[in-house]
């Protein structure tokens, strides 16, 4: 797999994420959105539950199974390098979903580091995509995130008074529309606000290292029709072939019920 460049991979060492601007055209992300939209519709009140909902939002879950255009998305290879800089080369994706702050909320998303996870002797072990459907603003509900944290091997809600509360030192990711952030999940961060008129639109794809269980067994969440048409390396990055990643997201299955 190519590098990600010089610059990207400093910014995730550094900071704890790096930024690929206007990635999509505009003709992409209208088409996503479409999807997206038409799946809210479709499963309404039921949107999301195949993983989580969340107050204030509107969420959706388990993309691999509902559309080419989230398979092509996720075997992105600029985006993938980016993972894998700080992964290494052995992960897989973990869970690909939606997430909408709606109108007018009034709330921030709690810091907090994905999975609770802390870096272990192995190194990282979570990282986080973060693509952009709407434009991230200042008042829309755009992603906060703490530089540097990533390397404190502390979580927020172990050292914070109130991790809804802004932290002096977080920062807010803006972008354009088809702008793509790649994220050392370790990092605190969360959602803000969003106090326009009109919700604010992301797809997460979400990814572990290979000795790690996924937030959403992909092997037991995907028709047998969209597994029959995975290309080798989605298999290989969904980890469907793999008895490990069987073992281990069959565990978290157990323990959390996390599948519905």
């Amino acid at each position: 797999m190519t590098a990600v460049a010089s610059d990207k991979q400093a910014a995730l060492d550094e900071v704890g994420y790096c930024v690929f601007p206007d990635f999509l055209d505009r003709a992409t992300v209208a088409r996503i959105c479409d999807r997206v939209e038409q799946l809210y519709e479709e499963e309404g009140e039921n949107a999301g539950s195949e993983f989580r909902q969340e107050p204030n939002t509107r969420r959706l879950a388990n993309l691999i199974d509902k559309g080419a255009i989230f398979r092509e998305l996720i075997s992105t290879r600029e985006i993938l390098a980016g993972v894998e800089h700080v992964l290494g080369p052995n992960f897989k994706l973990s869970s690909f979903n939606a997430r909408s702050a709606n109108a007018n909320s009034d709330s921030n998303q709690p810091l907090h580091a994905d999975m609770g996870g802390i870096a272990d002797e192995q190194g990282y072990w979570v990282c986080n995509t973060v693509w952009m459907l709407d434009d991230f603003t200042e008042e829309n509900g755009a992603l906060r995130g703490v530089p540097g944290s990533h390397r404190w091997r502390k979580l927020p809600q172990d050292v914070l008074a109130d991790v809804n509360e802004r932290h002096p030192d977080e920062v807010l990711v803006t972008g354009t529309a088809g702008t793509v952030v790649v994220m050392n999940a370790h990092m605190w961060h969360g959602g803000t606000a969003n106090r326009t008129n009109r919700p604010r639109r992301a797809l997460h794809g979400f990814f572990c290292r290979w000795d790690k269980p996924q937030q959403q067994y992909q092997k037991v969440l995907l028709s047998a029709a969209t597994q029959a048409a995975l290309t080798p390396e989605l298999r290989t990055l969904l980890a469907i072939d793999d008895p490990l990643n069987d073992h281990l997201s069959s565990g978290m299955e157990r323990r959390s019920g996390f599948l519905k």
